[in-house]
């Protein structure tokens, strides 16, 4: 091979032998320097995998923490610090711009995507402002002030009747009929209201037509010189008519339409017709 190489043409021979030059200084280099060591090249793995778990473990979280808040004036950097997320903020905040309020605690459980282990952390630092109550709360706290300072505030209930006293049916108001043993309020408005409906009581038998009312109470009313309103059957018109207690949508009909002798109507039996004679003129 030296024979061949020496036959080389000369510009061949410069190149091959500037290629063996820098092939030397190469390899002196190297040696002179030490080659790449196999700890170097583990020290290199173990350091990307350290940088691999610092990526995974060792990047920031978001600290929780807890203190007192309105969620009516929080703001977005208090809410975050609380643990809500983003999408939750913006909900409280689309709802307070709505004319939300949050009036009570248990308000603050209708957000979205709040589960209930998150509300009972938070419960105990919701501390909602006076402000935001009800305006009807400041008539309670009046009332409720008022009644501890006025100890001279008794309420007199009306004084039952004796045994053998009796009420007047037609002319009694409430506050007469609250003394007859067994009627209250609700049964005194009742009494009132349904002798209205009728246009005065014929008969004290007439209070068994008011729902549940107590019967061992009528033998404490009376009825005295009655005289009840009349209804003129041949001009009242069929709602006029039918207002009253003892004639029904299809009786004020029959009047209406024939504007005859009752006993000639088939929805007028001969009880009903009775019950009805003190109420109609002709």
């Amino acid at each position: 091979m030296m024979r061949e190489f020496f036959y080389l043409q000369k510009s061949d021979r410069k190149v091959i032998l500037a290629l063996l030059t820098v092939i030397v200084i190469a390899l002196g280099i190297i040696l002179f320097t030490g080659s790449p060591s196999t700890s170097s090249i583990s020290g290199t793995s173990r350091d990307s995998s350290h940088v691999r778990n610092v990526s995974k473990s060792s990047l920031p979280t978001r600290q929780v923490e807890r203190f007192f808040f309105d969620p009516n004036t929080a703001d977005s950097a208090q809410l975050r610090r609380l643990g809500l997320q983003t999408w939750q903020i913006r909900n409280i905040y689309k709802y307070r711009a709505a004319g939300g309020i949050y009036r009570e605690k248990t308000d603050f459980a209708r957000l979205y995507g709040l589960t209930v282990k998150e509300y009972r952390e938070l419960e105990p630092y919701i501390r909602i402002s006076s402000d935001y109550l009800p305006a009807a709360t400041l008539v309670k706290e009046s009332a409720t002030a008022t009644a501890k300072h006025d100890t001279t505030f008794v309420h007199h209930y009306p004084q039952k009747i004796a045994e053998t006293a009796h009420v007047v049916l037609n002319t009694a108001d409430t506050t007469e009929l609250m003394t007859v043993p067994g009627i209250g309020p609700y049964f005194a408005r009742k009494i009132v209201q349904y002798g209205q409906r009728l246009g005065g009581y014929v008969n004290v038998d007439q209070l068994d037509e008011i729902e549940n009312f107590p019967a061992e109470s009528k033998r404490f009313l009376v009825v005295e010189g009655a005289t009840p309103q009349k209804l003129n059957v041949n001009k009242l018109t069929l709602n006029e008519l039918k207002r009253h207690p003892y004639i029904n949508f299809y009786q004020a009909k029959d009047i209406t339409d024939y504007r005859r002798d009752l006993r000639l109507l088939k929805d007028f039996p001969q009880a009903a017709i009775e019950r009805l004679l003190p109420y109609v003129t002709y």
